[in-house]
C-alpha cells in the first residue's frame, strides 16, 4: 500500500533540504509507520524515531491524510520551545496545512487548519485548548512527547487539555527520562522484572537509520588535559580528565576545562575549526555549533573562536527576542560558527551543522542524545558528523552506546542498603537541561572551587563503539591525522580509515626516543576510563571483602583500612582512585588466603 495525500507533493524533511535517497517519495520507515496507523487507527499512537529521521514528515503526512479523509477537522501542534513551534508552523505551510504559531486565545482565523503551541502555553491555558479540542474533532501532535513530563502541571495540563482529542499522535527522539514521571497518552507495560516500560507503537533507532543512509555516522573527537583548580576549602588541586577520580574530582575538572580563561577551550575549538576546515572541502557549507552551559560562558566561547578564526560566530541566547531568526539566518547562510545555550539542543532544524563542541556539564543522556541529534541530519550520501567532547567517563559512555534504544522506565528499583540514589544527581541535571530560559542564575558565583588552569591532549576518537589513537599534542602531526578525516566517507570507510590512522600513529611512536615519550603512549581501547558508577562498585566490592576479614581476623574495620593505606598508600576508600581501590582488594584477598 503507497500513502498518498490530497494534492500535495511533501518535501521528505521540514523544513530544510531533502536529505539524499528521499526526494518524492516517503522514506521506508516513514511509509511503514503510515501503514501501521491507518491499519489499526488508534485513538493513541508513539512513534519513536532518532533525531534526524523525519518525524516531522511522518506526522504532517499522517495530518494531511487524516484532514483529506475527515477523520479530523483541525490539528493542533504542541512542541518545547517557540522557536519550534514556528518552524512546524513553517514546514505544515509547504504542505497546505496552515497552523497560527501566534495563536493566543478566541475564535481561529478561518484560513487555518489548526495552531501550533508550546507546552508552557498549554500548561497556562488548558481549559481553553480543551474547549477547542470538544468543539471539533482534532488531532493532536505533541513533539518531543517528554516534555510533558517534565512537571506535574505540564503533564497534567496536556491531560486536562486534550484527553477529548480525536486522535493523538506522539512523537519523541529519545522516550527516556531521567526521572519517573508519567508521559500522557503514553503506555506503559509491565516487564517480567516487574518494572514498567513505555511501550512504542513504531520505533526508528539510530542504528536503523544509520543503515539506510537517513543519518550521518558521528565521530567522536575526545579531549583530555591536565586540570588545576582551588576548592573552597582553599586547597589546591590537580587532576588529569579520564584518569579515575571522585565524582566531586570530575565535576569539578570538567568546569575547569570548559572555563573560557584556561587553555583547554582554546585548543579543542582550534582544533574543531580545522576539523570544520577539512569537512568544507566536502561539504562546502557546513557549520559548526559549540552548545555551551550559561550566557557568560557562550560569549566568551564567541570571542575566543573570533580570535581563532578572525570571523564572528553567530550567538544565540535564548531571552533574546532575535534568537529564532539568528538561527534561521544561521541555517540558510554559509557562515561557519554558531554559540548557543541549551536551545539549539534539540528539535532545531540546522541541517548544515557538520562539527559541535560539546561544552556543557549537562550529563544526562537524554540531553546528550538531543545535542548529537543536531549533527546527524544527512543531506547526501558519505556526510559524517564530528562532535569534540571532554575525555568524561559518562560522556564517552553514551558516545558508545548511541545505537542502543532506550525506554521511559517508570519504576526505579532501589537496591536493599544502597549508599546513595543513583538517580538523584540525574534528574537534578535534567532539570537544569529543561530550563526554559537560560538565564544567568548566579550559579557560577557559587561554585566550590575556582579554575586555575587547564590544558587540552587529544586523546581518542570514538566511533561505532570502538575506540582508536593514542594521546597527541595540539597542533601536532598525529593530532592532524584524525582531525584531516575526509568529510565524505561511507561508514565503513571511516573504520578502516580510522584503523589505518592509529596502526600508523603507534609506528610513528615506537621510533621515537623514550625521552620524548611525554604523552601516554598507549592505544585508546587499552586506555579504559573509569566510570563513577564502576568506583561506587569497586568501594562496594572492598567493604564486603574488609567485612569477610573482620569475622576472620577478629581486628575492627578501622584498623583494616587504615593498614590498607599503610601499606597500599593513598586516602581513604572515598577519595581512593579506581587503581589505588584495586590494590587495597587485592591486599584483603592475599591477607584472607594467608590465614586459611
Amino acid at each position: 500500500m503507497t500513502i498518498t495525500t490530497a494534492n500535495h507533493h511533501l518535501s521528505p524533511a521540514f523544513p530544510g533540504r531533502a536529505p539524499w535517497g528521499t526526494a518524492n517519495k516517503l522514506r521506508a520507515w516513514q511509509q511503514a509507520a503510515m501503514e501501521k496507523y491507518i491499519q489499526t487507527q488508534p485513538r493513541d499512537f508513539l512513534a519513536v524515531a532518532t533525531p534526524g529521521a523525519g518525524k516531522t514528515t511522518f506526522a504532517l503526512t499522517l495530518a494531511s491524510w487524516l484532514l483529506h479523509h475527515h477523520v479530523v477537522q483541525q490539528v493542533t501542534v504542541v512542541a518545547p520551545t517557540e522557536h519550534l513551534k514556528k518552524q512546524w508552523a513553517e514546514a505544515a505551510a509547504r504542505i497546505g496545512i496552515k497552523l497560527d504559531p501566534e495563536y493566543s486565545a478566541g475564535p481561529l482565523g478561518r484560513e487555518y487548519h489548526g495552531v501550533a503551541v508550546t507546552y508552557a502555553g498549554v500548561g497556562v491555558k488548558p481549559m481553553l485548548h480543551r474547549n477547542r479540542s470538544e468543539q471539533r474533532k482534532t488531532l493532536v501532535i505533541l513533539d518531543e512527547i517528554h516534555h510533558a513530563g517534565d512537571s506535574r502541571s505540564w503533564g497534567d495540563a496536556c491531560l486536562e487539555a486534550f484527553e477529548p482529542a480525536t486522535r493523538r499522535l506522539c512523537l519523541t527522539g529519545t522516550p527516556f527520562r531521567s526521572d519517573t514521571n508519567p508521559i500522557p497518552f503514553v503506555t506503559y507495560e509491565e516487564g517480567n522484572d516487574g518494572i514498567r516500560r513505555s511501550s512504542a507503537d513504531y520505533t526508528y533507532g539510530y542504528g536503523n537509520a544509520l543503515g539506510d543512509g537517513v543519518v550521518r555516522p558521528v565521530i567522536f573527537l575526545s579531549y583530555s588535559g591536565n586540570m588545576r583548580w582551588r576548592t573552597k576549602a582553599g586547597d589546591e588541586l590537580a587532576a588529569r580528565l579520564g584518569e579515575p577520580m571522585t565524582k566531586d574530582a570530575i565535576s569539578q575538572a570538567w568546569r575547569t576545562a570548559l572555563d573560557p580563561r584556561g587553555d583547554w577551550m582554546p585548543n579543542v575549538l582550534r582544533a574543531a575549526d580545522r576539523r570544520l576546515t577539512e569537512v568544507r572541502k566536502s561539504i562546502p557549507d557546513a557549520g559548526a555549533l559549540v552548545i555551551a552551559s550559561d550566557q557568560e560562558s557562550a560569549r566568551a566561547y564567541a570571542k575566543l573562536i573570533r580570535e581563532i578564526t578572525g570571523e564572528g560566530a553567530t550567538l544565540v541566547l535564548s531571552d533574546d527576542s532575535g534568537a529564532s531568526q539568528r538561527i534561521d539566518d544561521f541555517s540558510q547562510d554559509d557562515s561557519r560558527w554558531m554559540v548557543a545555550v541549551r536551545m539549539v539542543s534539540e528539535g532545531v532544524d540546522v541541517p548544515r551543522l557538520a562539527v559541535g563542541v560539546y561544552a556543557t556539564t549537562i550529563s544526562t543522556p537524554l540531553f546528550f542524545a538531543q545535542a548529537v541529534g543536531r549533527f546527524v541530519r544527512s543531506r547526501r550520501r558519505g556526510e559524517t558528523a564530528s562532535v569534540f567532547v571532554p575525555t568524561i567517563p559518562t560522556l564517552l559512555t553514551f558516545a558508545n552506546e548511541m545505537e542502543v534504544e532506550r525506554d521511559h522506565v517508570l519504576d526505579k528499583p532501589k537496591k536493599e542498603g544502597e549508599e546513595e540514589d543513583p538517580y538523584a544527581e540525574s534528574e537534578k541535571e535534567m532539570d537544569e537541561a529543561n530550563k526554559e530560559q537560560d538565564e544567568d542564575t548566579g550559579e557560577q558565583d557559587q561554585l566550590p572551587f575556582e579554575a586555575l588552569e587547564s590544558d587540552a591532549v587529544f586523546d581518542r576518537v570514538l566511533y561505532d563503539g570502538a575506540e582508536f589513537g593514542m594521546q597527541a599534542h595540539p597542533g601536532s602531526e598525529e593530532e592532524q591525522d584524525y582531525l584531516g578525516i575526509p568529510g565524505l566517507l561511507e561508514p565503513e570507510q571511516v573504520q578502516l580509515l580510522l584503523q589505518k590512522r592509529q596502526a600508523r600513529q603507534i609506528a610513528h611512536s615506537r621510533r621515537k626516543p623514550d625521552e620524548q615519550a611525554d604523552l601516554l603512549e598507549i592505544p585508546a581501547e587499552r586506555r579504559p576510563v573509569v566510570t563513577h558508577k564502576e568506583l561506587l562498585e569497586l568501594r562496594k566490592q572492598l567493604n564486603t571483602l574488609v567485612g569477610a576479614y573482620v569475622h576472620q581476623s577478629g581486628k575492627p574495620h578501622g584498623v583494616i583500612h587504615t593498614e590498607l593505606r599503610r601499606v597500599c598508600g593513598g586516602p581513604p576508600s572515598a577519595e581512593a582512585t579506581a587503581g589505588q581501590l584495586t590494590d587495597r582488594i587485592n591486599k584483603v584477598r592475599e591477607w584472607a588466603t594467608r590465614m586459611k
